[in-house]
């Protein structure tokens, strides 16, 4: 006996980009993980770590070495290089996945949606340095901040901070798909101000990296 042929249709993608603009409501904190850390991390693990003496802070190689450099990174950390670098046109970007985590945390905590998956697969956030969105606005400026460590130590933490900030960046997502664009940009918006992204924005305690979204015309 013959199969019954079965027809299937495939429901086409719709994939629309829009551009859009990330304002920063309050100053970006950033920290990003230096080599050194990186490297101290590895030797731990790989069971390469011996007692040594503390190693003297340097304030400023560790403001430089806290930012997520796209292009004009200084190679010595110093007052004057930072400038050249700045006149230079460095340019310095952020983790575009933390917007998204902002947006669909914060749709989850208004119960906007049943769960956190269900915005993984709805839109993606593009930029043209691809995992990292630039940071345009002012140059960063050092800031100084006591923090706690570990069972209560106390620490002093140097790190950089975009006072007047905003980020473009593209939103792509299916036209055809469970949710309008309208809902998804609510999403980022609503993530702006309920979590934030970057060192002690809301989700976190604080009220640094809050934003709002513009949509290009």
């Amino acid at each position: 006996m013959a199969k019954k042929e079965e027809l299937i249709q495939i429901t086409p993608l719709k994939i629309k980009a829009v551009p859009i603009r990330i304002v920063g409501d309050s100053p970006l904190i950033v920290h990003a993980w230096s080599e050194k850390a990186r490297r101290m991390m590895l030797e731990a693990q790989m069971g390469k770590t011996k007692v040594k003496a503390r190693e003297v802070k340097d304030p400023f190689d560790d403001f430089v070495q806290s930012m997520y450099w796209l292009d004009g990174k200084p190679e010595k950390s110093t007052p004057e290089e930072f400038e050249k670098a700045c006149q230079n046109g460095a340019k310095w970007g952020f983790p575009v996945m933390a917007i998204k985590q902002a947006a669909n945390s914060a749709a989850y905590r208004m119960k906007w949606v049943k769960n956190q998956m269900e915005l993984r697969g709805a839109y993606f956030i593009k930029t043209e340095y691809g995992y990292m969105a630039q940071i345009k606005g002012d140059a960063p400026v050092i800031r100084e901040d006591m923090v706690r460590v570990g069972m209560g130590t106390a620490d002093i933490r140097y790190r950089g901070e975009f006072r007047n900030w905003y980020i473009d960046c593209v939103i792509e997502y299916n036209a055809n798909g469970a949710m309008s664009l309208e809902q998804i940009i609510n999403c980022i918006n609503a993530g702006g101000y309920a979590c934030g992204i970057g060192e002690w924005r809301p989700e976190k305690d604080g009220s640094f990296g809050m934003f709002h979204v513009e949509v290009a015309e």
